[in-house]
């Protein structure tokens, strides 16, 4: 079941990381709703996000979790929300998309926030020092 998420992690597709374990991989959206929307996929290819094992979702929301504390804290949006919807990559994977107003409607029926790489390498500096900053890695 090998996909883009897959080529990815192989290093055939570069991607903006934003932190990384042995289990699990984020990295920012390179077609983002809001500025930071990052997606968090485990490293095993699993197409289903309610297929994944117990003992690795727990991992994975725990990670998760990290990234987006990551986010708001460099940041500075409302809050980060997440999105699962299953259906456009077949490798289980969340988003975690900032909120930069109290209920999040910047993001709903609007344009996606076009970056060009200079902005995105900014980005992703931003939340992966945070990230290391936090939690050391």
């Amino acid at each position: 079941m090998s996909s883009v998420f897959t080529k990815i992690l192989r290093g055939d597709i570069p991607s903006y990381k934003i932190a990384e374990d042995d289990l699990f991989y984020a990295f920012l959206d390179i077609n983002p709703f809001s500025l930071g929307h990052t997606l968090v996929i485990p490293k095993q290819e699993i197409d289903y996000l309610f297929d994944i094992d117990d003992e690795l979702y727990g991992k994975l929301m725990m990670f998760t979790k990290k990234v987006a504390l990551a986010i708001n804290a460099s940041l500075s949006c409302h809050r980060v929300g997440i999105l699962v919807q299953g259906t456009e990559v077949p490798h289980a994977h969340i988003h975690l998309i900032p909120f930069y107003t109290p209920n999040g409607e910047e993001i709903f029926g609007k344009r996606k926030v076009k970056l060009n790489s200079d902005e995105f390498v900014k980005v992703q500096d931003t939340i992966s020092n945070k990230f290391s900053i936090l939690f050391g890695k």
